[in-house]
């Protein structure tokens, strides 16, 4: 399946450039922790914003946070994947330490498991 890994990867590592084009409309990478990312909250003049358009933008922010919130569970999900196939050790489920399935690898190429432990 060494060819197979190279495919997988290859899809991985093109999930992994969408997913940051993705998450950089709605957040940002965060300063303190490289490997972790955080929405972007509106700028609110609470000064000079009428209440109606501070709570638009308050929702905005929350709409953004659980968009980024799921995009950033796959794209560690992805990262993860890519440094087990660096390491060797990706392909086989964490539960039983068996092979994962060759059609859940290239339905979910991110998959940590083999069908019998799916979540």
């Amino acid at each position: 399946m060494g060819t197979q890994f190279a495919q997988l990867k290859q899809k991985l590592e093109e999930e992994k450039a969408i997913l940051v084009q993705e998450l950089q409309k709605v957040g940002r990478i965060n300063p303190d922790n490289l490997a972790d990312w955080e929405p972007v909250a509106a700028d609110l003049n609470l000064d000079t914003a009428e209440e109606e358009e501070r709570a638009g933008e308050i929702t905005n922010f929350e709409d953004r946070s659980a968009v980024e919130f799921e995009l950033e569970k796959r794209w560690n999900e992805v990262n993860a994947a890519l440094t087990a196939i660096d390491a060797g050790t990706y392909g086989s489920c964490v539960v039983c330490n068996m092979d994962i399935e060759e059609s859940r690898l290239l339905a979910n190429p991110a998959a940590t498991t083999c069908i019998a432990h799916m979540e």
